[in-house]
């Protein structure tokens, strides 16, 4: 783990994953809504394997600091949604701006920086587009995008989505908005997943699909290759 200064001077924490080679482009990992857990640090290792200096900030520090669930009994994604809905979103945006910084003075660096998100962080990673000078983002699943789409004007950096068709937290008509909004936008790529439910990456969930997150991952990887650059190290892309 490491500390992290927030905008208000604040520090708080982030898991830092380092690349095999010590040095390589930066890449923001930004959570679901079950914390900095077992799951997210593995994608952060899986990105680091691959070439990247990876970060995962604590974005529910201000609520409990360390909270880290799984999505596997109801108890837990109560908590998860109680936190979600407790959290501060303009502030979370502020942390991974911070984490950005961070990562872009961090010796292992190269100086380029990525974010990619999951879920909340699907929405983060977009508002990262839209408020930051993060390199570029990747977005999967992202909810509540919709409510958000005035601020596309802002977009001043490559950007990548994964839609899932039957995603219940970004239903039909969010959908639509979203395409509506987006696809004339030169900076902008959209991908949807036909028959695929949220979280079709999230390798253990009710809804993983292997086929579906091979594919949104190996698009991914290629789109950090061509915005980032580095040497990534060539590994099953579904492992993500």
């Amino acid at each position: 783990m490491i500390k992290i200064r927030s905008s208000e001077g604040e520090e708080f924490t982030a898991y830092l994953s380092l690349p095999p080679a010590g040095k390589g482009p930066g890449l923001v990992l930004l959570q679901e809504i079950f914390g900095v857990n077992a799951h997210m640090r593995s994608v952060a290792d899986s990105y680091a394997a691959r070439g990247f200096v990876v970060a995962c900030p604590d974005l529910f520090w201000r609520q409990e600091p360390g909270v880290q669930l799984t999505d596997k009994t109801d108890q837990e994604w109560q908590r998860a949604f109680e936190l979600y809905q407790g959290l501060d979103e303009a502030k979370a945006v502020d942390d991974a701006k911070a984490t950005l910084f961070h990562l872009r003075q961090h010796p292992a660096c190269t100086g380029k920086v990525g974010a990619v998100g999951f879920c909340l962080g699907g929405k983060l990673a977009y508002l990262m587009a839209t408020r930051s000078d993060v390199d570029c983002s990747v977005g999967y699943y992202g909810v509540g995008i919709e409510s958000a789409l005035t601020e596309a004007a802002h977009i001043s950096h490559p950007l990548m989505l994964h839609i899932a068709e039957r995603d219940k937290f970004c239903p039909p008509e969010a959908q639509a908005q979203i395409h509506q909004t987006l696809d004339t936008h030169p900076l902008v790529t959209l991908h949807d997943y036909p028959g695929q439910d949220h979280a079709f990456a999230r390798a253990g969930g009710e809804h993983f699909n292997n086929e579906a997150a091979e594919l949104a991952n190996r698009r991914t990887l290629e789109f950090f290759l061509r915005h980032l650059g580095g040497e990534y190290v060539k590994r099953s892309p579904e492992a993500i």
